[in-house]
């Protein structure tokens, strides 16, 4: 049983535009393009899914922090590959009101030459590792690709940066570790599905020595990736002077790490499993999870019901649930419509007929099917309901994910697949950045990588080449 995604698989783009403003989660006619407001009901999601990450992250031994918006042109400019890498991409302060700087400043696109700095000079010693701290912040990058709210905009305003140094290359590679396990956990709360992959060396983060994608599939087809986990090893530390010194009295450059996420999270998970009436939101960050809607009735007794409905909240709340009355003068459906439009996981519909009974009629989002329930034990029952659609609507969107993941035999094969299925489509490689290139340009998708971890396969020959094949690499049409 299930509601229609009929709007959102024909087309995605204006189901997802639609529902975003209609929902009450952003307004995009803010007048610099790129960037959009954040409207109260979208801010309370967001809220929700960071309180979600720093309780996962402060778990590993991470620590908040918080770096100024503004980075020096100079400790910009130290490390090359991160440089050619964002420089087109820099908003630059130049001027103090009519004043020109003597020293021009950045918006941060991201906080390495901002943080790294400041590292060297907290870390001395082998006891100040490893160092595991992160932020949430806005960055800034002036994106040239089409701007999509929340997917791809000029202002990340939720932006997640952990930044981590280590005294081996093999610590480091442990975080790269932990970093999966961490976003594993995250994603199962968030109901998102995902897949690794190790991105090819000529699409790695502008400085790293690799990084790992973490990618989802959206109903129109395309990849979204909505977080980044890079292993930079010394890359950073040499140009910054990141050292520490070692137990023996000697002195080595520390190995550093980093992993990324940003609002992209809710913006996956609203395409993910929102349908023709609008979003579904998994319980555990819905601003409200539960409505009460009462069914009142001129010439039945309002006052019985009203009662009832108190009743029921308080129960609720005594819960520790997030319960919301809904008493505006509205005819019932237009309720109806209204909760399920915000993706309130919970319904409570409680009538003439309910308060005889001593029941309320629940409905949950996901499937609207409708049970009723003695009021007695309705915290219970509200409870189960909402762990039930939580697992239903993550292994839900785990099928649809796997389903559009498959492996091709060849070239025609794959642009084919591409055009009609969308996805991520698999072919074997021989690994070299030639045949990478000519698989990008035959299907017109991006190279995403090497699934991560990479699982021994049987193997014949590339797809381009011919030659010996040494991986299976994955396409797809990418936002």
């Amino acid at each position: 049983m299930g509601v229609s995604r009929e709007k959102v698989f024909n087309d995605f783009s204006a189901w997802y535009n639609d529902v975003i403003e209609q929902a009450g989660i952003i307004d995009k006619r803010y007048p610099v393009k790129g960037m959009l407001v954040w409207r109260p009901y979208g801010l309370r999601i967001v809220r929700a899914i960071e309180k979600i990450i720093r309780e996962e992250v402060e778990k590993t031994g991470h620590q908040e922090v918080l770096f100024p918006v503004l980075i020096p042109e100079d400790e910009f400019n130290k490390e090359a590959e991160h440089i050619e890498g964002f420089g087109n991409q820099v908003y630059w302060v130049t001027h103090t009101g009519e004043t020109p700087l003597e020293k021009r400043l950045l918006l941060r696109p991201t906080s390495e030459t901002a943080i790294y700095p400041v590292y060297a000079l907290w870390i001395r010693s082998h006891k100040d590792l490893p160092l595991k701290l992160y932020q949430i912040v806005p960055v800034f990058r002036y994106e040239t690709k089409h701007t999509r709210p929340i997917i791809r905009q000029r202002e990340l305003s939720h932006f997640f940066e952990a930044h981590t140094a280590h005294a081996s290359p093999e610590q480091a590679e442990a975080q790269i570790l932990e970093d999966v396990e961490i976003m594993g956990v995250l994603c199962e709360k968030l109901c998102i599905p995902f897949l690794c992959h190790r991105r090819p060396d000529w699409d790695k983060f502008a400085g790293a020595v690799y990084s790992i994608g973490v990618d989802t599939i959206l109903p129109d087809g395309r990849v979204l990736q909505i977080g980044g986990i890079h292993n930079y090893l010394q890359n950073f530390a040499k140009p910054y002077n990141i050292t520490y010194e070692t137990e023996d009295g000697g002195h080595e450059y520390v190995y550093q790490t980093t992993y990324g996420m940003s609002e992209r999270l809710l913006a996956s998970l609203i395409a993910l499993h929102g349908d023709d009436h609008g979003l579904v939101l998994p319980p555990q960050i819905a601003p409200v999870q539960v409505v009460v809607i009462p069914i009142l009735y001129k010439d039945q007794n309002q006052e019985k019901i009203l009662e009832q409905v108190e009743t029921c909240k308080k129960k609720l709340l005594s819960g520790g649930l997030r319960v919301e009355v809904d008493t505006r003068e509205d005819r019932p459906g237009s309720k109806f419509y209204d909760s399920e439009l915000r993706g309130i996981p919970i319904r409570l519909e409680i009538g003439p007929r309910d308060v005889k009974l001593g029941q309320v009629v629940v409905v949950r989002r996901d499937t609207l099917e409708r049970v009723a329930t003695p009021v007695n034990n309705l915290l219970d029952g509200v409870r189960k309901t909402m762990d039930d659609m939580t697992r239903d609507m993550r292994e839900k969107a785990w099928r649809t994910v796997r389903d559009r993941v498959r492996k091709v035999g060849g070239l025609d094969e794959a642009v084919r697949e591409l055009e009609t299925g969308g996805g991520i489509v698999q072919v074997e490689w021989c690994g070299s950045e030639t045949c990478g290139h000519r698989l990008e340009d035959e299907t017109g998708a991006s190279v995403l990588g090497l699934p991560y971890p990479e699982q021994p396969t049987p193997l014949n020959s590339c797809v381009v080449c011919r030659s010996k094949s040494k991986h299976v690499v994955s396409l797809a049409k990418t936002y």
